[in-house]
């Protein structure tokens, strides 16, 4: 299992929900913690509270659906200075339920693309490069269960080709330490869920963070939260290393 304590995390939507527990979870495992949120000041109320766990933090902010401010995220990380070891793709948004799914806009494919394909895949693309250079990373992408609803097309889809990037990403990587996996943490009470959602957040856990502590060397594979509900770390990991990469 994959020692986190002193390294770099960057967690994206960690500010609330799920992203602030995965947070938080790390954090307590002596992982010093990257938090993202829409603005850097949305992010320091939570920066705060993991500094109180011992860990260093850094507060940064990016608005998704504006790629030149991913882009100034990643050049304020690097000018941080520090050494990003683990990626949690946290974020992301469901712009909109269709019941009338004929009349769905073609701004709900831009903007959910935007936020759940394109903005992820940038910050892959940034930093799996340095992770092949150190010889170690871990990526967990966050992507969705939801099928056979085109009441959330956009959503559905921009989830379905990150999956299949990632996927394809980990056959080039599968066998090195530098590991991409996906997690889906089900539906949840959160602010994309909604309050009718049947899971708590915390039911996500440790489920959403298992690949960053998995450490068999297998890409490309999908860890769905609720087959490691109530867990320890410990066994959680052991059965994220016996599920075999898709290759």
């Amino acid at each position: 299992m994959v020692d986190v304590n002193g390294r770099w995390a960057l967690v994206t939507g960690a500010a609330r929900g799920i992203g602030r527990l995965a947070a938080e979870f790390l954090a307590q495992r002596g992982c010093n913690i990257i938090v993202h949120s829409s603005t850097a000041e949305g992010s320091q109320k939570t920066a705060k509270q993991l500094e109180k766990l011992g860990v260093k933090t850094l507060a940064v902010g990016a608005e998704f659906t504006d790629i030149s401010s991913v882009d100034k995220m990643l050049e304020d990380i690097d000018k941080a200075g520090m050494r990003v070891d683990i990626v949690l793709n946290n974020a992301g948004k469901q712009v909109a339920y269709r019941n009338d799914y004929y009349k769905t806009p073609v701004s709900d494919y831009t903007d959910s693309f935007l936020i759940n394909t394109i903005a992820p895949m940038k910050i892959c693309y940034h930093f799996i490069p340095k992770m092949i250079a150190f010889g170690f990373g871990r990526v967990v992408n966050t992507t969705s269960g939801i099928r056979l609803e085109p009441e959330q097309a956009g959503y559905s889809a921009s989830k379905a080709a990150l999956d299949k990037v990632t996927i394809d990403i980990g056959s080039k990587l599968n066998g090195s330490d530098v590991m991409i996996n996906l997690t889906d943490p089900g539906w949840c009470r959160t602010d994309l869920g909604g309050p009718h959602a049947p899971n708590s957040p915390e039911s996500a856990l440790p489920g959403v963070v298992v690949g960053a502590f998995a450490d068999d060397k297998r890409s490309g594979r999908f860890f769905n939260a609720g087959l490691f509900y109530d867990m320890t770390l410990e066994k959680a990991v052991n059965k994220a290393n016996s599920m075999p990469a898709p290759y």
